[in-house]
């Protein structure tokens, strides 16, 4: 099992660039020049701001996974406290788009749906690693 995380980690530390590469291209795909130009101009900064610091809490799970990597592996209470945080932001990031979003939301277009399946199967690929070392180091290892 150690081999398995120890190559899933590295796996999941660049995923998260993968995703920052994605979402920079949301405010041109979805032409937020545009459509935020409707907004008053705080919910307009609220929205990039809120975008940013999204962008950069992908940005330090990515940074933290490649630096701290073999913390994570070893499972110290901080690796643990860290492991479980970013297993817990995936999770919700997969329920609010089940839950909260709609089909109808997402643009049309095979390339709006085959970026959003893939998208959505990294989220849940990275939910499952960090789970799943946590659950390692907690119940399986002890």
């Amino acid at each position: 099992m150690e081999r398995l995380f120890n190559f899933d980690l590295w796996l999941a530390g660049v995923g998260h660039f993968v995703i920052l590469i994605a979402s920079f291209q949301v405010p041109y795909r979805l032409n937020w020049k545009k459509d935020l130009q409707s907004l008053m101009p705080l919910n307009r900064k609220l929205l990039w701001v809120q975008s940013a610091f999204t962008a950069l809490t992908i940005l330090a799970f990515g940074i933290l996974t490649l630096v701290l990597h073999d913390d994570l592996l070893r499972g110290s209470r901080a690796a643990l406290g860290l492991t479980c945080f970013i297993a817990i932001y995936w999770t919700a990031r997969i329920l609010v788009d089940a839950v909260y979003f709609s089909h109808a939301d997402w643009p049309q277009g095979k390339q709006f749906v085959i970026g959003h399946l893939l998208l959505t199967s990294l989220f849940f690929a990275l939910a499952i690693s960090y789970a799943g070392l946590f659950l390692w180091h907690v119940w399986m290892k002890s």
